[in-house]
């Protein structure tokens, strides 16, 4: 009994991501900056919930537990909205592209939902493949710092289209190469984002720029994991 509880509760902590979407899409809705800044707080909260939940359903044993519950599923349906469908809809109520290219917001959304139907988007080795549909801190970045529409239009597209390349991607919380050092790197990037969001600490936008260094690190990291792994392949015997 005890064990069924502990595994419900991790099912639980998992499921409060969906209680932050659900606040998300309220603070979307209300459309002023306050609120979209309030919105990427709780996107961040939920980031937090799917970083953490995994490690309790394992300590929880919830696959052994309660087997007739797919917490995957579960993880899977909250993450599509708090990673793509709410950030792009704030994307578009924020009114970050201009009207006439609106319509590219649609290609992420299409593409992420390709990314979370492929059985093999997170690989045993702790990658993703695939771009991971980081689409929140893609929306934060290009509300925060308002680029200029092109470069906006050709980061939405460039993101979309490398969703279906199954290149590796880091997966920190699941170990893998640089793991510690993302994962400690991750820290201090999430508070240099409150600092952001709260309008702490010097200009905002500088901020921000300055955690910039955190996913390009990230995307170069995983880019050498790539490189790395088909050298590997391309050496090895026949």
């Amino acid at each position: 009994m005890t064990a069924k509880l502990f595994a419900w509760l991790a099912h639980l902590y998992t499921a409060l991501g969906l209680v932050a979407a659900a606040g998300i899409a309220v603070l979307i809705v209300h459309g002023d900056a306050q609120s979209f800044r309030r919105a990427f707080m709780l996107m961040a909260v939920a980031t937090v919930i799917d970083a953490s939940d995994g490690w309790l359903a394992r300590k929880a044993r919830v696959k052994d537990v309660l087997p007739h519950f797919d917490g995957r599923a579960l993880d899977d349906l909250i993450d599509f909205h708090t990673y793509t469908t709410l950030p792009l809809l704030l994307l578009w109520r924020a009114g970050t592209l201009p009207d006439r290219l609106e319509w590219l917001l649609l290609l992420p959304l299409l593409a992420s939902a390709y990314g979370f139907s492929q059985v093999n988007a997170k690989t045993d080795e702790g990658f993703f493949l695939g771009f991971p549909s980081y689409w929140n801190i893609i929306a934060f970045y290009l509300y925060v710092l308002q680029p200029h529409a092109w470069l906006s239009a050709t980061v939405i597209v460039v993101f979309a289209l490398l969703t279906f390349v199954p290149t590796p991607y880091l997966y920190p919380t699941r170990g893998g190469p640089f793991a510690r050092v993302m994962v400690v790197g991750g820290i201090i990037w999430t508070v240099l984002l409150l600092l952001v969001l709260v309008e702490r600490g010097g200009d905002p936008t500088a901020l921000a720029i300055v955690s910039l260094i955190y996913p390009l690190a990230y995307l170069a990291l995983s880019a050498m994991v790539a490189i790395t792994s088909r050298g590997v392949e391309r050496s090895a015997p026949r």
